[in-house]
């Protein structure tokens, strides 16, 4: 399923294996850490995966699964900076709840990460609630979105 806005030039999509060198390559992350590689990839594989394209070059992915409690979760959102608030990663995020095959989506991201806090907010996410002690000092908040 593809997605496209023509008010922002943003499409999404499911991500194909040929979108991977290029999803890696907007993700800091990745460049210092191969097993993120591994874990797009299984992803994309899985078809577990979204990806933004803005201006002809990928902006951003999101990776999803489907085995939180059995709903939908999404374990990653990344945005290149070079698109960052511009409504890549919202716009993501209604993808990964426009594809997911459960009433609800979740998602989580510690506490002092007030970016993510803020998107999941403009995303239409609601606090669901913490896990303290997976990240001493910082508890994880999850955030829950209904999909139908």
């Amino acid at each position: 399923m593809q997605d496209i806005h023509e008010a922002d030039g943003i499409i999404t999509r499911a991500a194909l294996p040929g979108d991977v060198d290029a999803m890696l390559a907007c993700d800091a992350y990745a460049q210092a850490h191969p097993s993120r590689g591994e874990a797009v990839r299984a992803a994309v594989g899985q078809g577990h995966c979204q990806v933004a394209i803005r201006a002809g070059q990928v902006a951003g992915y999101v990776l999803t699964r489907d085995d939180f409690f059995d709903y939908g979760f999404v374990s990653l959102v990344v945005v290149s900076p070079a698109h960052q608030r511009c409504g890549v990663g919202v716009r993501l995020l209604a993808a990964a709840a426009a594809v997911c095959q459960t009433d609800k989506i979740f998602t989580s991201t510690n506490q002092s990460n007030g970016a993510a806090q803020r998107l999941f907010a403009s995303a239409g996410f609601m606090r669901s609630g913490q896990i303290d002690h997976l990240d001493e000092g910082d508890p994880e908040l999850v955030y829950m979105k209904w999909c139908r």
